[in-house]
């Protein structure tokens, strides 16, 4: 890790240039200021135990940015709850965190077993702005920190191995040197929009939030994704300059006939899911400015990326996901750890700043090696000129829509029904999800399972994009001599029942 004197810094944000806009109107970073005054009052009042996170379980909303942003601008560490979660998974990971405090929506508040939580509404934005705080002792003399090694928020991973999703604790260290790296490829200008569309519990929704604020420019919030909304936006508002998006996002942008980007559009940066050649040539065609990367939870975000070119951002070759971010360095190995050469293809090691230090209550020893790189599970090469390509993510995560599944998780929910005995879970291509969710049932009187009745079932247990699209009854599962389902010859099993 770099020494401390390393840590990049940037400028504060001036006062009246703006920070938020949305359909209920445009903030400034005034107004951000005096909401800090209002929500460090408000914990004070609310003796919030400031050794533990503030946590939120919320829609996305004016408020619920303003929030977030607050808690990085003072220095206390957050986490931002999906929304969508089952029950059972929601309640395992609020019991995990052990937040101080939750500012939760009132139609969410009956779903957690928690006694401090606190109705979102009492940090109401226009409430709070117009209101005049008045700083008590403990509020006065708190001081934000500055500590680039303070855990900043909490992130849940997908559980891609275990079906438990892991707990990735963020330092401001990584944002800090994530913001860094990534303004040497773009940055907004002050005053103009970066839109925000994405989900306020993954990394890739917040982290436009904090990155905007060290830049000291603007994002424009979408509750929702609105296709034709943000055609008008991309097409005729110059004031925005970038969008952060998913595959199956930018798909439904482009069949969108009206859809282009004004001259002035600096780039949509993809991530959440496999490259797809196509959606690169119809963006090429466009002439529109596209970005794909790759990052994880665990690198705050993209830690590779393509660089943005003009006309149209087009690039080569196609199907790379660009070169590392300095200073952070990546690795090809093979299976006795050792790098292999250029154009083979090996697991994917990554070390450098934006690189977390360790999952939340795990032995770390199975995931870094003896000098710090980190084993991310995935697969790729570098070509000649150091452009990395992705072979397969995690190997057994399913992205659906920009969310990650996985697997383990939705196979154990699906054994617990009373009629199955075997399950196995797998992604297959779909033009409208990118991947979409299908599982393979063995049953145990060998009767067909309904689909409508298990999709009940588990709406209880998951979050709604976790449920498979589609089950296949099967006779057995393609397993090892040792019992191992052979996941590779899922997708055939799909095939056959489809040709049947």
């Amino acid at each position: 890790m770099s020494g401390v004197n390393d840590i990049p810094t940037f400028s504060e944000p001036r006062s009246d240039d703006l920070f938020l806009g949305s359909s209920f109107g445009l903030h400034s970073y005034a107004d951000l200021e005096k909401f800090e005054d209002f929500f460090l009052q408000f914990l004070f009042d609310f003796d919030h135990d400031f050794n533990k996170p503030v946590g939120f379980l919320a829609q996305s909303s004016d408020t619920l940015i303003f929030a977030i942003a607050a808690c990085w601008k003072l220095g206390i560490p957050f986490v931002s709850f999906d929304i969508k979660a089952a029950p059972l998974e929601l309640n395992r990971q609020i019991s995990q965190i052990d937040p101080g405090l939750i500012f939760a929506d009132k139609d969410l508040q009956s779903t957690i077993e928690y006694p401090d939580f606190i109705d979102i509404m009492q940090l109401d934005l226009p409430r709070s702005l117009n209101m005049e705080v008045v700083l008590g002792f403990d509020a006065k003399n708190f001081t934000p920190t500055n500590d680039p090694d303070q855990i900043f928020g909490y992130f849940f991973t997908s559980g891609t191995t275990s079906g438990t999703p892991k707990i990735v604790p963020l330092k401001r260290r990584q944002m800090l040197y994530a913001a860094h790296a990534s303004a040497h490829n773009f940055k907004p200008r002050k005053n103009h929009f970066w839109l925000l569309c994405l989900p306020l519990n993954h990394i890739g929704g917040i982290s436009i939030i904090l990155r905007s604020i060290l830049y000291g420019s603007a994002i424009f919030r979408m509750k929702s994704f609105h296709p034709k909304m943000i055609t008008t936006f991309l097409t005729e508002n110059k004031l925005f300059q970038v969008a952060s998006l998913v595959p199956t996002m930018l798909r439904r942008l482009l069949e969108q006939p009206a859809f282009f980007v004004h001259k002035n559009f600096k780039a949509i940066l993809l991530g959440g899911g496999p490259i797809d050649v196509e959606l690169i040539k119809k963006c090429r065609n466009k002439g529109v400015p596209l970005v794909p990367s790759y990052g994880m939870t665990e690198t705050c975000a993209q830690i590779a990326a393509n660089p943005i070119l003009k006309p149209s951002g087009t690039y080569g070759p196609i199907k790379s996901v660009g070169t590392v971010l300095k200073p952070n360095k990546i690795q090809i190995r093979d299976e006795s750890g050792k790098p292999v050469s250029i154009n083979t293809s090996g697991e994917i090691w990554i070390k450098g700043p934006q690189v977390f230090d360790g999952y939340q209550y795990l032995d770390n020893t199975t995931f870094f090696d003896d000098n710090g790189w980190f084993k991310t599970g995935d697969f790729g090469y570098f070509n000649a000129n150091n452009q990395l390509f992705i072979d397969t993510r995690r190997s057994d995560r399913i992205v659906t829509g920009g969310e990650n599944v996985s697997p383990f998780e939705v196979e154990s929910e699906l054994c617990k029904l009373p009629n199955i005995k075997e399950a196995a879970v797998f992604g297959i291509e779909d033009k409208k999800w990118g991947t979409k969710v299908v599982a393979a049932v063995v049953t145990k009187n060998g009767k067909h399972v309904d689909y409508h009745s298990v999709k009940n079932k588990l709406k209880k247990r998951l979050a709604n994009y976790k449920i498979p699209k589609e089950i296949i009854n099967v006779e057995a599962l393609p397993k090892t001599r040792t019992e191992k389902i052979i996941r590779a010859n899922l997708p055939e099993l799909f095939l056959t029942s489809a040709e049947g």
